[in-house]
């Protein structure tokens, strides 16, 4: 061990195997397996890591994490899963309830909220939406996809792989890309609402 991990509680934390860098700080109900911790990170309550690396300065609340490289001072959670074979760059933000499966985040993206990005590559300081599915599975075989730097994702859009998104491209909230898009191209998908005055009432009544 390259140094010694404070232990907020040490009844309820459960270490085996991992090396600690300088200045980590581990709260109770926290279960480490082969991993390697840097310097000045944080692990919050109900987290579960095993056989990962997590980056200096990286804060990671209440959240699973598995066979993974968390890069540096990212912050992941609360209820995140973070499953095999998945890599962070420096400054990423998971949020809560998003999952991210064999997939690599370039430095800067953000999933704050609600989202899934499987088998996917996600380029630098791209904002991915509440309720983004990257769908990877089509019922037979998982296929990648890949979206570029600087890139707007906005909430409840499917990226139906296999795709690539260029750098740039913002797809707008309510969009099922299928198409691979070019530099900076904007991409809205969404059905025309029929609005039907006063019928809400008239509806009501008939109950």
């Amino acid at each position: 061990m390259k140094s010694k991990p404070r232990l907020l509680d040490k009844k309820t934390t459960h270490i085996v195997n991992c090396v600690f860098g300088k200045d980590v700080v581990i709260a109770g109900n926290v279960t480490l397996a082969n991993c390697e911790i840097g310097d000045g990170v944080h692990i919050f309550p109900m987290c579960e890591i095993s056989g990962s690396v997590i980056g200096d300065g990286s804060y990671i609340r209440a959240s699973f994490i598995e066979n993974s490289t968390i890069g540096k001072n990212n912050q992941i959670g609360p209820f995140a899963r973070i499953r095999p074979n998945s890599t962070t760059h420096d400054n990423v933000k998971i949020g809560n309830f998003v999952e991210v499966k064999n997939s690599e985040l370039h430095s800067g993206v953000k999933a704050n909220h609600l989202a899934y990005i499987g088998d996917s590559e996600i380029g630098q300081n791209t904002n991915i939406g509440c309720g983004a599915i990257f769908v990877n599975y089509n019922g037979r075989i998982k296929q990648r996809c890949k979206v570029g730097k600087n890139c707007f994702i906005g909430s409840n859009v499917n990226v139906i792989a296999p795709i690539e998104i260029s750098d740039g491209s913002y797809i707008c909230a309510g969009t099922t890309i299928t198409d691979n898009t070019e530099i900076d191209d904007f991409v809205i998908g969404r059905v025309i609402p029929t609005i039907k005055a006063g019928r809400a009432k008239e509806y009501r009544k008939e109950d």
